[in-house]
């Protein structure tokens, strides 16, 4: 069964770099996939913070949180 990976970024060149690694990287088998731009919607920043997301580049996957190098605190996205 598929489960969701959400790829948090804010479109800085740190951010795009991770996630074309990781869209590369992920078994397409097992992962969808969702690239969240907290930059543009931010809407979704709540739900970024309840999963544990406190920067970007940021990567949520099978309920754990990954934080990938620094690219931005998700207060300066507010």
């Amino acid at each position: 069964m598929k489960t969701t990976a959400t790829f948090y970024h804010a479109g800085c060149p740190v951010c795009m770099a991770a996630e074309q690694n990781l869209a590369n990287a992920l078994d397409p088998l097992r992962y969808d996939l969702e690239v969240v731009h907290l930059g543009e919607n931010k809407s979704r920043l709540d739900e970024a913070e309840a999963a544990g997301v406190h920067s970007v580049p940021a990567l949520v996957l099978d309920g754990a949180t990954f934080h990938i190098n620094f690219g931005a605190g998700i207060a300066a996205l507010k």
